[in-house]
């Protein structure tokens, strides 16, 4: 979510970025929605299963979850704040020695969460209809970036930051073949590339 928030902002603020650091690499696109939010559930089907439990027949589970978050009864909002917290711990890590555990203390900030990430998902992240990101890339072409993703990360495959990457002549791109969705060598790949371009600031 963040990188592409970053890429929108750079497209249109480009006279305000001079330089790009972007980890877990997203684009926003409805094709990467429906994969975090669903697809990936082909590899954590139990897991998703729980996820799609109270949703409706050929609603789309992030319509779903973005529904039901708004709902008047605090009972359903905190219930499926809760299943979507679980969904994230789920699919984060494909490392065997990753155990789980709550992304949040307290249910407001557990609800808060969810709401704000399904309401902008299920928003098609309020992007330009017909104006992907990738496909305005050309826009960023003499901005210096930096791509840094995990070889494992099953949330945003990696096939995204490629693409961006191939279609950005002046971005660099680091696949670390070790680790997912964040990880200690994708931040200590992101504070180099931050303290290398502060020189130029």
């Amino acid at each position: 979510m963040g990188s592409t928030l970053a890429l929108a902002y750079a497209l249109e603020h480009r006279g305000a970025v001079s330089e790009l650091v972007l980890t877990a690499v997203t684009s926003g696109s409805r094709a990467e929605i429906d994969w975090i939010s669903d697809g990936v559930g082909v590899l954590f089907p139990e897991a998703h299963e729980r996820l799609t439990a109270g949703g409706v027949a050929r609603e789309r589970v992030i319509e779903s979850f973005a529904r039901r978050l708004r709902d008047p009864d605090p009972a359903v909002r905190a219930a499926a704040a809760v299943a979507w917290e679980e969904w994230e711990t789920t699919h984060v890590s494909l490392d065997p020695g990753f155990t789980p555990g709550p992304m949040f203390d307290d249910d407001r900030t557990r609800e808060n969460f969810a709401t704000l990430v399904t309401h902008y998902w299920a928003h098609d992240c309020f992007l330009p209809a017909g104006r992907s990101v990738l496909d305005r890339v050309g826009e960023l072409a003499t901005i210096p970036a930096v791509l840094i993703h995990g070889r494992h990360d099953v949330s945003s495959p990696v096939a995204t930051a490629w693409r961006l990457h191939r279609a950005w002549p002046a971005s660099r791109l680091h696949i670390v073949e070790t680790e997912g969705h964040g990880g200690p060598k994708e931040m200590e790949l992101a504070r180099a590339a931050i303290d290398g371009f502060l020189p130029a600031l």
